[in-house]
Formats: structure tokens, C-alpha cells, sequence
């Protein structure tokens, strides 16, 4: 019916005849139509959402929609929304009297559309046709019914309510703005937008956010449009939701991205997009890291569009920087982002190297001062038209002159003449004059000259035909052209010569700029941009320098995020070939051995883009720049380094991603068939053997290749070479244990091998030369032996022998027969060294083979052994019922390994160290050489003497029993940092071996965390973290050593100590456990540290109490713990650590129950503040309900600080007799003095009440009874028994404690 009515309506209103009954008729049908059809439409999309709402979906949901109504209503309904739009795009308004359209006519039709935008489906895809006929036809009612004001009032309530609705009207604002130009509907909504009250926008966070994401879309859509209008919202920059800050900013960005972009924009354009620009500067310091990473984001569009104007990179570069080092990890992440965009889109160089910048910066900045010193002097010496010059000021000597006529009284400048000054003299001032564009001094000076010179002829001569301005100019002419000008001009060297010596000519004294000659001009302006450029570049490589040094040091963060945005941005950097880059992508190397997945592909990634795609023409060239790559990555590289860059190399030898090219050049470069340095060719083995890991078959098919190229016969021998030769050659084979599932034997290569052969020459051949290298190569070469060799302790046994026996004819050597017999022969330092060490090196080795490779062949054997007799057993029918028992309980195998190991200890414990086997042979020896560090004191030789002695204790648990004391003495009384790095590694590997040997001992492991050496410190530092980590010794009180270790002038010791206790955090309550007793030693004035030393300690173990049960038992010990405090430092200290703790409601109230405990010392300043920061920090997050008891406290502690100074006044009026403070106060006093008078103890903060002690601190209550065991050193004076470094019996510690290795178990309890 509508759909015929609207058919007949173009004739009914083009029918001039039409009267007003049938007029008001037809306007009838037109509004029941209407009604009726809209009614209809409300019902139907009322029923389809209720339906919706039941129906779950699946498949046939259309089907069952057909089958409800008859019809399928989307297409229906977007039918109806076009007929409506047909409607009243007809000229409708001659239904009306006098063609004005009702409103609510208007409203009906509109508001269904408005209803239909309430449909939460209405932004999906399948819905778009039924979005844009509603567009269109409030389209047609916005240009043809006035409905803008409607329009504009209803947007603002649906953003504020309906959060879907956002992009939904943005698509149609735009349409209307651009297919309709209706721009003006942009300017009311945004005023509607812009009024809106900021703190009402705080609270009311759904509209908020509805106003945001319509800026934001709209900027993208129409910027321009909306650009007009952007002032209305700049309040909204300054209000406390920043969701609309973020929104104004991104609108911003996107009309200096889209408008506001290029070279040629007019100057009110640059001056808008510069104020665009600096409010977002302003706000990468907003306070909000929403904002402040916002900002950063839209910073990284700017600069990959390249619509940022090279005079801000610096300013923007400086900005991203400066948020390196913000708190939010999400704004660090997207500062990272920025400065990575900033190279890759930087306008400069692609090698952004300030050392490679700074000489051409140099050399172009003086080339360019040249060239302007060249220019100044040829200004001076050019010669210019003055006819020119005339002419041109001849305008302005016209003005001036008639000012100076009509203002007669104005009172003029004094220009007087002397009595002796001539007129040449005069005319020179004039000329002057006039050249400094001084023309009113000049006429008046003119003027005066006129009445001073009157019997001049030059001044008097006035022409009656020309009138008196004419007159008055020509002679200004004359005085500045000079009066031979037409002469000059002909010949400009005789008019100068007959110029008088007062007279100076004008054109001396002007500017010629512009009469340069246009080449010498232009390359002085070019040369001006090419210093401006260097300038440019070399800041910002200076900027991209300083940040690499902050972005380093994120590289471990927790964030895998922010890991992985460090990782690419270093290797951007490098591709730039910012120098400093290869710091960072050496550092991110043992990134690899992350768990997060991301992480270590990520680092995978950056190395396969660095290093698998070299430039080259063809795969040898990009072969041959790999290998460099790699090599120059090696130079310097520590073992940690090359450990991370093999299982790099071994992950892409395993992925098929190294090219054979690859390893053809570096066969090639080893063989020495391609010329190369003898560090290319080291290099080359080593990157063989990383590769071996992945592929053993790379050396394993050239391992005679491997052995003539570095263990040949040629002299001098290479050791640098022959030892990555080992190295290679030790990856063919796998060195863990060997699974029980593998039945294979392992691989060993036969004794008579020339490997071994070349490996046991070299050894003995190299023992008697003083070479540095010898020894590391030796130590390889014992071990590759053991690794690989069938009976491997036979060979090394011959090494040691004819190494023993070449010493022994050295010392023959060395004595003569002649010489006196009462001297002892010497034998050379180096050669006791490298038997000490070579010996040390097969003991170890031994016992690793023992416990390795013979106990793994042991149950290869035995489950070999086995499965054969189960089989046999399965043949027979009669199996015993025990024996079926205990293999269902799996005893057999139990029983079996604990044989073995009992064999293996056997033999390491009664054979090894037996007077008959070779090693015992070296011990009285190393024994003499280590207790007499006075007779044998070269440094290299103690150091190898002591690590060799490390290494026997290993053997045997009754050898190591007999040896500690020796060790300790030698760890503790030693000068050599050296030797007592290397005690404290080996007393670390026995303590994991022997734990409840070296248990006694372990305060002197602790010791060593104070050592005076750096090296002993750091190596201290890493053996305790391994021991306390891995539940090898107990952790104590001690361990506050370790949290000293935070604080430690040296940067890689407090980092050492930091990851120690973020390790330690993860273990449970361990550092609950640990707090209090680290707080007593720490505070305490004997043995304690600074004050503020102690306020960065704790800090930092503080922050690791993050569980409210841990704070609020922890608030209750400290509080207790100031009634025995004993100094104002220490009431400092505990009141320190009170404030570090993150308090919760409940913890205030703990304090408040403790109140008595520290209110007397409130009256102490400091004290006193410190707590006050207690009541701002609750304050910052308090609910409502708790304000009471935080003013409660805070008005407590107010109350005892101004009272606590009349304390003993008020006791002696009789005043303070129901306070318990004062009485209280004296125990501190007479700790105090009971302090000074006897031996100090190590618990100065026992609480005084016992069952409490008993019940919280068990330990600390055992502690207190039992005495430290001490060890007193006997001092060096003379004699042996000055030489002797061992302590006395009973100076060794007796009680040995076993350690139970459950962990679990002792943090619980």
C-alpha cells in the first residue's frame, strides 16, 4: 500500500489544480501510511531480537527466522528503510500548509531509524546493507527537514549509551559530511562533545569511552572536516579521564598525517601542525602511562609516514629516550618501537656511526667557514653602481623630506658643525649618512652645512628653474654619487685618485649580496645544508648511542614483550651500523637458553637475519661474509659466549639452514687451501666443532684431517690450533650419561689411534717448555682422551710417567756432582706447575670416567644381562613367587644400581689414592707444595698446586676429611686473589660432593662474600648462589653477606647478588625466614653496614614480601623488636624497614596492637617522619572505610611525638603514673650499658620474652646457646714451621651436621 502510495505521489504533487480537501487527504494517507508501516517495523525487530535472544544459533538459524515469520526479515526490512528514504526525498512538503513539515512527522520517521541502531547486531558484517539505507535516509531527512539539532542531541545519547554504536556513526557522520555536505553536523556534534563537563566524562566511563572511539574514527575518516572544530576539545586534554586525552591526541595525529603532511604547506597549515606537535611532546610526560605510551604510538605513525618535520626528529628522538626509563613496561615497549622506526625511516644515512660522522661534520664545517671568510672579504673589496643605490632611496629621501617640511617644531636631532671642519669633511658625514639609511640626520646635517658654508659654491649654488625640494635632492645626489660619477664611470681609478682625502666614497660602505655572483652563492647555501645535514645526523646518532646503552640493560626483563622489541631493535641498529650494536647482539646471546619460547626464537631469528642472508653476488661471496660475521663475533668471546653461539649454530645446523658452501669454505680455510691468518684458521675449527654439535658427521668424516691439521709434528707447536682441535673433535661423540633404553655400546675409539697418539706426544713433548697455552691445551687433551679412548686411564698413566720421569732428569740435570752436597737441587718452577696440574687433570678426569662412562656401561650391561633372562624365564612356567614380587616392585633394579655405585665409590674411596697406584705418587708432593706456600711462592705455581689439590679431595671422602683444614687455611690466609678464587671453587664443587664434610666449614665460605678482592668476591658471590640455590648448605643468618653483596661498588657483583635473591624469592617463605635474622646483622653497630647502605639492602629484600600473612607477621616481630634495640641507629633501621613493607588494613591494625612497642621513640625526628610516610602510602589506595583507623594512627603518632619531650617531666609530677611509655624506655638504657660492659653477641634483637622466642624463632633460640666454632691462624715467621699454612687439631671443626636435602620440608616449617 505505501509502496503504491509513494508511486502516485510524484503525480498527485505535480498536479497545480490539486485542492485543499484532496491535498489534506493525501496528507492523511501519507501519515497513516507511515505510522502503520513504522509500527509494523518496531514490532517485527522487536520480535526477530527477542528471538535471537532465545536462539543459540547453529546452523539453520535464517531457516528458523523464515519459518517464525513467514519471510525473511532482513531483506524486508532494508526494502521498507528504502521506500521510507523514497518518500521523503519526494517534494512533500506541498502537503503541508504553507510547505512547513510537521516535527513529529519528522520524528516518527527518524526515530524508527534511531531504534534500529539500538540493535546490538547492527555493526556486524551481514547487517552493512541495512546500516547504510538507515545512513541514507537520515541523509535525506538531515538536507531537506532541518534535522540537525535532533540529529546532533540524539548521536551524544547513543555514544553515551550504547558503546557498539561508535563506528556505526562514524560511518554515517562521514557519508553525510562528504555525499550530503552536511559538514556542519561535524562542528555540533564535536561542540556537544566539547561541552561536555571533564569530571562528569571521569565518572561516567562508558560514555567516555563511546566519545573516544567516535573521535578517533572520525579524525580517520574526515580529518579535515574535523580539524576546523579541534579547538572545542583541547579542555578535555586537561581532564582527568584519559581516554578522551588519548582521543584528542590521535585526532591530532591523524590530521598531521593526513592534512597537515609535505613540504609546501601554507604558513597557517605549518603553524597548526606545529601546535599539533608540541601538544604531543607535551604529553609524552602526561601522567598516565596510557597516555604517555599512546603518544608513543602515534609518534611511530608519524615517522613511518614520514610526516614528521626534520627540525622536530631531535626534540622527538630526545623524548623517546627520556621513556626508556619510564616505569609502565608498555611505554618502554613503545619508546623501543619509536627509536626502531626512527632508524628505519631516518632521513640521514644507513650507517648511522657517530665516530664515521663526526671527520666529514669536521672537515665540512671549516670548508664552510672558508668559503664564508672568502665571502666577506670579496664583499669588501667589491665596487657597486651608485646610480643604483641612488635610485633605490630615492623614494624614501622623498618621504623623509616632506615629514621634515610638515613638522617644522618637531624637535630635531642636533647635527652641529665644527669651525674647523671643511666641507670635503662634511660631505664624508653626509655620504656616511646616508649609507647607514640615516636620511633625516643626513638633511638636517645638509641643511646645516647650507647655512654654515654660504660662501661655499658647492652649498650656495641653487638653481631658480627647479623648485627648492628638487634643488635640496640634487644636491644629496651630488654629495653621494660624488661629482665625477659620469667620469668614475669611465674611469673609476682616476676618480678615486682625485677624490680629496675628507671625502669617502659611498659605495665602500654597502652591502653587494645581491650583487654576488649566483654560482658562488648558491654553493655557499648548499655547503650551509650539507653542515645542517651532518649536524642532523650526527646528534642523532649520538641520541641512537645513548640509547642503546639504556636498552642493553632491558634486555632481562621479565616482560617477554619488551625482551622481544629489545632484541629487534638492536638488530636494526646493527644493520644501520650504529657501532654499539654489537654489544647489544652479543648480549642477547644467552638469551637462548630462556624457557619462553618467544624469547629464544626470537634471538634465533635476529642471528638468522644478521648472519644466515650475507650480501653477495654468489654463495661463496655470501659464504665467505657469513664466516667473517661469525669470526668476528668470536674475537674476545668468552666461554659463556661461545657456549650460547654453538647451540645457535647448532639449532641451524640441525634445520638445514647453514649452506654447504659454508662448511666447504671453512674445510677450505682449516686446510689452509684459501689463504688465511692463523686467527681466521683457529676461528675456522672452532666454527667446525660448534657445528659438529648439530651434525657430527662434519668432523666425524674428516677426524684424520682434523688430527694432521692441528696436532702435527711441525715445531713450534700451535696449542691455540690444537686446542680447538680437541674441541671439534670431542663434539662427534656424546658426552652425557648414557641412557638405560640405549643397548648400544658408546663410541670409543681404540688406544692405538693416531689421535691419541699425536694427543699423548704433544702433551709429554710440550711439558718441558715454558709455553702459557700448554696448559689449557693439556687439560683438553686429558679430557678428550677419557672421552673418547678405549682404556683411557692407561694412556694417561704413560703421560704422567714419562712427564714425572723428564721432570726427574731436569733435576739430575740440575745437580752437579762438583757443587756442594749439603744444597738442595732446584727444578724449574714451570715444570712443577705442569706436573701438578697434569696430575690434577687425570684425577679429576678418572673420577668422572668412574662415575660416568664405567657406571653407565655397568647398567648397560646389567639391563642387557637382564632382558636376556627375562626372556629365558618366559620359556619356563615355574617362576618363584618371591622373584615376581620384587620385580613387580622394581627392587631388582634398585638393588642393582645401589651395587654399583657402591663398587664405584669403593674403588674412588680405597684404589685410587692407594700407595700403589701412579696418582698416590703425586700426593706427598702436593701436599709439600701447598704446606709450605713460604718455600714455594710463585703465584702460578700455588694457584695450580691449590686447584690440584681440589682436585684429589674429590676422590675420596677420607682424603678430602684429612685435607679441609688445609684448604680453609690456605682460602683464608692466602695473598694471591688468584689462589683463593680457585680454593673457593673447588670448596663449592666439595661441598656438593661431601655436603656433610664441608658443613662445619661453611662460615667461611660465607667469609669470603667480604673479601678485599674484587675476582675473590664475584667468584664467592657465584659458588654461594649455587650452593643456597641448590639446598647444598644451609641457608643461615649468614646469608646476609650475601644481601651486602647488593650494595658492592662493582656493577656485575651487585647484579650477581640481585638475580641471587630474585632466584632465592621463588623458593617458598625463604626470604621471610631469613629477614629478621638479616636485619639483626645488618643494623648491628660492630658488624652491621651504613645507614644508608642498609636502607638499599632492604629496600630491595623488602620488595619480595609481597603476601599480606608475611606483612603482617613481619610488622609484628619488628615492632616487638624495638624494646631491645640498643641504639638510635637501630630504632632507625627497624622503623625503616616498617615503612618498605606494603601495607594492608590488617597490618595497620598489627601496629596499632604493637603501639606501645616504638611510641616512646617517635620523639625522635626522623622516626617520627618515617612513620608519617607509612600513614601517606595507606592513605594513596584507601577504601573509604578504612580512613578511620589510618586518622586514628595518624593522630597517635602526633599525640607521642609532641609528648614524648615532657616524658620524664610528666613523671615527676606524678602526672604519667597509668602510662607504661617511660617505664619502658629505660630497657634500652640499660641494655645498653650491660652492652659496653660485656661481650657483644650476635642477637641483639632476641625478644625478651622466652616462650615467645621459642614459639617464632626455634633457630634463633638454639643459636643463642651454641658457640661459633674459631679457627686461629698460626702467623709466618720462620723456619718450617713459619712455611706451614695448616691449622692446629683443635682448631678444626668437629661437629658435623648431616644435610638433609628437603628443601621443601625446612621452608614449610
Amino acid at each position: 500500500m505505501v509502496s503504491r502510495h509513494s508511486q502516485d505521489l510524484p503525480a498527485i504533487l505535480d498536479n497545480a489544480t490539486l485542492n485543499v480537501s484532496d491535498r489534506s487527504a493525501h496528507l492523511n494517507a501519507l501519515k497513516m501510511n507511515c505510522y502503520a508501516l513504522i509500527r509494523l517495523l518496531e514490532s517485527f525487530e522487536t520480535s526477530q531480537t527477542s528471538l535471537m535472544e532465545l536462539d543459540l544459533g547453529g546452523k539453520g538459524k535464517k531457516a528458523r527466522a523464515r519459518a517464525a515469520h513467514g519471510f525473511d526479515w532482513e531483506e524486508e526490512r532494508q526494502s521498507i528503510l528504502q521506500l521510507l528514504t523514497q518518500l521523503l526525498q519526494l517534494d512533500i512538503r506541498q502537503l503541508w500548509n504553507h510547505a512547513i513539515i510537521e516535527e513529529e512527522f519528522v520524528s516518527l520517521v527518524t526515530g524508527c531509524c534511531y531504534r534500529l541502531l539500538e540493535n546490538p547486531t547492527i555493526n556486524h558484517q551481514k547487517n552493512r546493507p541495512t546500516r547504510d539505507a538507515i545512513a541514507r535516509l537520515l541523509g535525506v531527512a538531515l538536507t531537506r527537514y532541518n534535522h540537525m539539532l535532533s540529529a546532533t542531541v540524539k548521536i551524544i545519547q547513543m555514544l553515551q549509551h550504547f558503546e557498539h554504536l561508535a563506528p556505526v556513526l562514524v560511518s554515517a557522520v562521514s557519508l553525510w559530511a562528504t555525499e550530503y555536505g552536511m559538514k556542519s553536523i561535524v562542528g555540533e556534534i564535536v561542540r556537544e562533545i566539547g561541552q561536555k563537563c571533564p569530571q562528569e566524562l571521569s565518572r561516567d566511563t562508558s560514555g567516555a569511552k563511546g566519545f573516544a572511539t567516535f573521535l578517533t574514527e572520525l579524525a580517520e575518516r574526515v580529518p579535515a572536516i574535523l580539524m576546523s572544530s579541534m579547538c572545542i576539545l583541547l579542555d578535555h586534554l586537561d581532564g582527568e579521564n584519559h581516554v578522551m586525552r588519548n582521543a584528542v591526541l590521535a585526532a591530532m595525529a591523524e590530521m598531521v598525517l593526513q592534512v597537515l603532511n609535505g613540504d609546501q604547506l601554507e604558513e597557517a597549515a605549518r603553524d597548526t601542525r606545529d601546535q599539533f606537535l608540541d601538544t604531543l611532546q607535551a604529553h609524552g610526560h602526561d601522567v598516565s602511562s596510557f597516555v604517555r605510551s599512546r603518544v608513543l604510538q602515534l609518534f611511530t605513525r608519524i615517522v613511518q609516514q614520514k610526516a614528521l618535520p626534520l627540525t622536530r626528529f631531535q626534540a622527538v628522538v630526545t623524548l623517546a629516550v627520556g621513556r626508556l626509563a619510564d616505569k609502565s613496561v608498555l611505554v618502554c615497549k613503545n619508546a623501543i618501537q619509536l627509536l626502531a622506526s626512527f632508524l628505519a625511516n631516518n632521513p640521514f644515512s644507513c650507517k648511522l656511526s657517530d665516530t664515521d660522522l663526526a671527520g666529514p661534520l669536521q672537515k665540512e664545517t671549516q670548508k664552510l667557514q672558508e668559503m664564508r671568510a672568502k665571502r666577506q672579504t670579496a664583499a669588501a673589496s667589491t665596487v657597486l653602481d651608485p646610480e643604483e643605490e641612488w635610485e633605490a632611496m630615492l623614494p624614501e629621501l622623498k618621504s623623509t623630506l616632506q615629514q621634515l617640511r610638515k613638522l617644522p617644531q618637531e624637535e630635531e636631532i642636533s647635527e652641529k658643525i665644527a669651525t674647523t671642519e671643511t666641507t670635503e669633511a662634511v660631505k664624508g658625514r653626509i655620504c656616511q649618512l646616508l649609507a647607514k639609511a640615516s636620511y633625516k640626520r643626513a638633511m638636517i646635517l645638509t641643511q646645516e652645512a647650507i647655512g654654515h658654508f654660504q660662501e661655499s659654491e658647492f652649498f650656495s649654488h641653487m638653481d631658480p628653474e627647479e623648485s627648492e625640494e628638487n634643488t635640496f635632492l640634487n644636491l644629496l645626489g651630488t654629495i653621494f654619487k660624488g661629482p665625477a660619477a659620469s667620469t668614475q664611470e669611465k674611469n673609476p681609478q682616476v676618480s678615486a685618485e682625485n677624490m680629496g682625502p675628507g671625502q669617502t666614497n659611498c659605495k665602500d660602505k654597502l652591502s653587494v649580496s645581491e650583487l654576488e655572483r649566483p654560482g658562488e652563492k648558491d654553493a655557499l647555501v648548499k655547503q650551509e645544508m650539507l653542515v645542517q645535514y651532518l649536524q642532523d645526523a650526527y646528534r642523532f646518532s649520538l641520541k641512537i648511542t645513548e640509547a642503546i646503552g639504556i636498552i642493553s640493560k632491558m634486555m632481562y626483563e621479565n616482560t617477554t614483550t619488551v625482551v622481544q622489541e629489545v632484541i629487534e631493535f638492536f638488530v636494526m641498529a646493527f644493520q644501520f651500523g650504529v657501532p654499539q650494536a654489537l654489544f647489544g647482539v652479543r648480549r642477547m646471546l644467552p638469551l637462548i637458553w630462556s624457557k619462553e619460547p618467544g624469547v629464544r626464537e626470537a634471538v634465533l631469528n635476529a642471528y638468522r637475519q644478521l648472519y644466515l642472508n650475507p650480501k653477495g653476488d654468489s654463495a661463496r661471496a655470501k659464504a665467505q661474509a657469513l664466516i667473517q660475521n661469525l669470526s668476528l663475533l668470536l674475537v674476545d668471546a668468552s666461554v659463556g659466549t661461545i657456549q650460547c653461539l654453538e647451540e645457535i649454530l647448532c639449532e641451524f645446523v640441525q634445520k638445514d639452514e647453514l649452506k654447504p658452501a659454508v662448511t666447504q669454505l671453512l674445510w677450505e680455510r682449516a686446510t689452509e687451501k684459501v689463504p688465511c691468518s692463523a686467527l681466521e684458521r683457529c676461528s675456522s675449527v672452532m666454527l667446525l666443532g660448534m657445528m659438529a654439535r648439530g651434525k657430527p658427521e662434519i668432523v666425524g668424516s674428516n677426524l684424520d684431517t682434523l688430527v694432521s691439521i692441528g696436532l702435527d709434528e711441525k715445531l713450534p707447536q700451535d696449542y691455540r690450533l690444537a686446542l680447538q682441535v680437541c674441541h671439534a673433535i670431542a663434539n662427534i661423540s656424546d658426552r652425557r650419561k648414557p641412557s638405560l633404553a640405549k643397548c648400544h655400546p658408546p663410541f670409543r675409539l681404540p688406544q692405538e689411534h693416531r689421535l691419541f697418539e699425536r694427543l699423548q706426544e704433544m702433551v709429554i713433548k710440550g711439558f718441558v717448555h715454558p709455553d702459557p697455552l700448554w696448559i689449557p691445551f693439556k687439560e683438553v687433551a686429558v679430557t678428550l682422551i677419557y672421552q673418547l679412548a678405549e682404556g683411557p686411564e692407561g694412556i694417561c698413566a704413560q703421560i704422567l710417567q714419562r712427564c714425572a720421569k723428564q721432570a726427574l732428569e731436569k733435576l739430575e740435570e740440575k745437580s752437579n756432582p762438583q757443587d756442594d752436597p749439603k744444597e738442595t737441587p732446584m727444578l724449574p718452577t714451570f715444570l712443577l706447575m705442569n706436573l701438578l696440574s697434569l696430575a690434577g687433570d687425570v684425577a679429576l678426569q678418572q673420577l668422572i670416567h668412574l662415575e660416568h662412562a664405567v657406571s653407565g656401561e655397568l647398567c648397560r650391561r646389567r639391563v642387557l644381562r637382564e632382558e636376556q633372562e627375562h626372556k629365558t624365564k618366559e620359556s619356563k612356567q615355574n617362576v618363584s613367587t618371591e622373584t615376581t614380587m620384587e620385580e613387580e616392585m622394581g627392587l631388582v633394579g634398585a638393588t642393582a644400581d645401589d651395587t654399583e655405585a657402591e663398587l664405584i665409590r669403593s674403588i674412588c674411596e680405597m684404589e685410587l689414592l692407594d700407595g700403589n697406584q701412579i696418582l698416590a705418587a703425586f700426593v706427598p708432593l702436593l701436599l709439600k707444595v701447598c704446606n709450605n706456600p713460604g718455600l714455594y711462592s710463585n703465584p702460578e705455581l700455588c694457584a695450580a698446586a691449590s686447584l690440584a689439590l681440589g682436585k684429589f679431595c674429590m676422590i675420596s671422602a677420607t682424603f678430602c676429611d684429612s685435607q679441609l683444614r688445609l684448604l680453609f687455611t690456605m682460602l683464608e690466609k692466602s695473598s694471591l686473589p688468584i689462589l683463593r678464587s680457585n680454593i673457593m671453587i673447588a670448596t663449592g664443587d666439595l661441598a656438593i660432593r661431601f655436603p656433610n664434610l664441608v658443613d662445619p666449614w661453611t662460615p667461611h665460605l660465607y667469609a669470603r662474600l667480604r673479601d678485599p678482592a674484587q675476582q675473590v668476591r664475584k667468584t664467592a658471590g657465584l659458588v654461594m648462589t649455587h650452593l643456597i640455590l641448590k639446598d647444598m648448605v644451609k641457608v643461615k643468618g649468614q646469608v646476609s653477606e650475601m644481601a651486602v653483596l647488593l650494595i658492592d661498588p662493582v656493577p656485575q657483583i651487585a647484579a650477581l647478588a640481585k638475580n641471587f635473591f630474585n632466584e632465592l624469592s621463588h623458593k617458598g617463605n625463604a626470604i621471610y625466614n631469613l629477614l629478621p635474622d638479616i636485619i639483626s646483622r645488618l643494623s648491628d653497630p660492630e658488624g652491621g653496614v651504613e645507614e644508608e647502605p642498609f636502607h638499599t639492602i632492604m629496600k630491595q629484600l623488602l620488595s619480595y614480601i609481597t603476601k599480606d600473612k608475611q606483612t603482617e607477621s613481619l610488622v609484628e616481630k619488628l615492632c616487638q623488636r624495638f624494646r631491645t634495640a640498643r641504639t638510635e641507629r637501630q630504632y632507625r633501621d627497624l622503623a625503616y624497614c616498617v615503612s618498605q613493607l606494603p601495607f594492608t588494613e590488617r597490618g595497620l591494625r598489627k601496629m596499632l596492637d604493637n603501639f606501645d612497642c616504638f611510641g616512646d621513640k617517635l620523639s625522635d625526628e626522623s622516626i617520627f617522619s618515617v612513620f608519617l610516610s607509612v600513614v601517606s602510602k595507606l592513605r594513596r589506595g584507601a577504601k573509604p572505610e578504612g580512613k578511620a583507623i589510618i586518622d586514628e594512627f595518624e593522630q597517635k603518632l602526633r599525640t607521642c611525638h609532641t609528648r614524648g619531650m615532657d616524658a620524664i617531666e610528666e613523671l615527676e609530677i606524678g602526672q604519667g603514673s597509668s602510662q607504661k611509655t617511660p617505664a619502658v624506655k629505660k630497657q634500652p638504657a640499660v641494655a645498653r650499658r650491660q652492652h659496653l660492659a660485656s661481650a657483644a653477641s650476635d642477637n641483639d634483637f632476641v625478644t625478651p620474652e622466652p616462650r615467645h622466642t621459642t614459639r617464632r624463632h626455634p633457630k634463633t633460640q638454639q643459636r643463642t646457646t651454641k658457640k661459633k666454632p674459631r679457627i686461629v691462624f698460626s702467623s709466618d715467621e720462620s723456619s718450617e714451621e713459619e712455611l706451614s699454612a695448616e691449622m692446629t687439631e683443635d682448631e678444626t671443626p668437629k661437629n658435623t651436621t648431616p644435610i638433609r636435602r628437603a628443601s621443601t620440608r625446612r621452608h614449610r616449617s
